[in-house]
């Protein structure tokens, strides 16, 4: 059929109206979905324990919220269960949240679930359920049990079927060392991690603790401590029991030889350097005893012990002094003393120069005293010089008296 004139003009403006329509409500439709902020957050949990998944909803227009499992399976529709596993348990379900707990997860349920909001087209948000697995109880072992100093050892340390691989860090005593580790992983996803430690131990480490701790999300405080055993060779000390100051002239001489060692040292000798002992010493163990001593016996006494480390010594040089030898020394002397005594001595002579000074002065006075009396009435000096003596002449003669 043909439609001419008006007609098409009727047509057109019906086809323009309804195109716009449908434009207008997909506009609208497409505002009012994004409008709905769907979210959620990944979960990371346990292997036994349990996850909560939420999917939440601003500005809800009444669109259904369903949660769907990695296979795409609806778990929950609303507020009603389609899936038919009862560890999925409904926590919350209003106009803006459903909330769903998954209890016992195992590795299975690890994977990608998806929040669903009904509209159209759906909106969706993406929650990813990580299962971390713990590692079991570390197992240490060493190249040997017991290592001499100065050689090197290995210490192991393993962590079985972990996911993700754990990490392993060791300690000796409050040192933190580095071993070299490795990786490996199982057929089902799991990993085995294994730590070799390499360190070369002195006597001092004998017995020192050295631990290998494990590191992991899904644990704590995980670890496995074993003890070092150290041999090393003996250590020799002598020490003079008797007497305790110097060795004098018909003493005796009481020495002790400690030894320690790991093992403990299993002989023990004493021998005199580039001499014999002299031939009533006697010795006991460790214990060295000479009776009466005189000069002869000066020498170089060593102490030696061994064990299946090896072997080591200590010297003793014996010096035999006079029978009087230390007796009659100075007493301590006391500064006070004698600092007083120097101030008594030091005044003493400034009070000596005082009348000395004193005694000088005056006779000094005197002696001019005397030659002026002859210058009172002389004309000249010759005059005054005879006047003078004539005054001495005048004075009384000095008596000396001997008793």
């Amino acid at each position: 059929m043909a439609i001419t004139g008006n007609g098409s003009l009727t047509i057109s403006l019906s086809v323009f109206v309804i195109s716009a329509a449908f434009l207008l409500k997909g506009a609208a439709e497409t505002l009012s979905v994004e409008g709905q902020n769907l979210g959620t957050d990944n979960v990371s949990v346990i292997e036994g324990e349990m996850a909560t998944i939420s999917c939440r909803v601003k500005n809800n227009d009444d669109s259904v919220i369903q949660l769907l499992n990695p296979n795409r399976q609806t778990i929950y529709f609303r507020d009603v269960r389609p899936l038919k596993d009862s560890r999925f348990q409904l926590v919350n379900f209003s106009d803006n949240e459903l909330r769903v707990s998954l209890s016992n997860v195992s590795l299975s349920d690890e994977g990608r679930y998806v929040c669903q909001l009904y509209t159209d087209p759906p909106q969706e948000a993406y929650a990813d359920i990580t299962v971390l697995v713990p590692p079991g109880s570390p197992i240490m072992d060493s190249q040997e049990d017991v290592v001499s100093e100065g050689n090197e050892t290995e210490l192991t340390c393993t962590a079985m079927g972990s996911k993700p691989a754990a990490s392993i860090r060791w300690m000796k005593g409050e040192q933190e060392l580095t071993g070299k580790m490795t990786v490996d992983e199982t057929y089902d996803g799991m990993f085995t991690v294994t730590s070799r430690l390499r360190l070369t131990v002195s006597k001092e480490d004998d017995g020192a603790p050295v631990s290998c701790i494990i590191d992991h999300p899904a644990v704590k405080d995980l670890q496995a401590q074993r003890y070092l055993e150290v041999l090393y060779q003996p250590e020799v000390k002598i020490v003079q029991a008797f007497p305790e100051g110097l060795t004098r002239e018909g003493e005796n001489l009481e020495l002790t030889c400690i030894v320690n060692g790991k093992p403990q040292p299993h002989q023990i000798s004493w021998l005199r350097v580039d001499d014999d002992v002299p031939s009533h010493t006697v010795i006991t163990g460790s214990d060295l005893f000479i009776e009466n001593l005189n000069k002869s016996y000066n020498g170089t006494y060593r102490c030696v012990a061994s064990n299946a480390v090896g072997e080591a010594y200590d010297d003793y040089i014996l010096f035999v002094y006079d029978s009087r030898a230390g007796e009659g020394a100075p007493q301590k002397i006391d500064h006070a003393v004698i600092g007083g005594v120097v101030a008594v001595v030091m005044f003493a002579i400034l009070c000596a120069l005082i009348v000395l000074g004193r005694y000088f002065a005056r006779h000094k006075g005197t002696y001019f005293t005397h030659e002026a009396k002859g210058a009172d009435d002389a004309a000249d000096a010759d005059t005054a010089i005879i006047n003078a003596e004539g005054g001495h002449n005048n004075t009384e003669e000095k008596k000396e008296y001997y008793i």
